[in-house]
């Protein structure tokens, strides 16, 4: 992973996964850079935490492409969700990520979600416009 960065443009991803779909990912993920012909200018991996179910999905490139943006995203976060995972994992939503919760989380608990936000934040000082705006 720490050599990866050596080689180009990362696109980097921490999602969870159930066990059972925990290696089903990167070669999906591969597959699909194959179908459109980028597997020779892109290569995909993938390692984590088994006992959480923490994947990094790690894709990399020599520099950034938009047709693999396209490729991954939502790609990637529907994956997850449709196989029982999450879009976030140790390293939470951030900025990034804060599209794709409605895949994970319905309107109504969005909207819970940020009139708490809004109780313990009444100014919005607190990471304003990070995770819920």
């Amino acid at each position: 992973p720490v050599a990866s960065s050596k080689w180009g443009h990362q696109y980097k991803y921490d999602i969870s996964m159930p066990l059972e779909q925990f290696y089903n990912l990167v070669p999906l993920v591969q597959q699909k850079l194959q179908q459109q012909n980028l597997q020779s200018r892109v290569h995909a991996f993938g390692y984590g935490h088994l006992g959480d179910g923490n994947l990094h999905l790690n894709v990399v490139c020599d520099e950034a492409i938009d047709e693999v943006t396209e490729i991954l995203e939502p790609y990637v976060f529907e994956f997850a969700v449709e196989n029982g995972g999450s879009i976030s994992a140790e390293h939470g939503i951030g900025q990034h990520k804060r599209a794709y919760m409605s895949l994970q989380k319905t309107a109504p608990t969005l909207k819970l979600m940020a009139s708490i936000k809004r109780m313990f934040d009444p100014k919005g000082i607190l990471n304003p416009n990070k995770v819920i705006p």
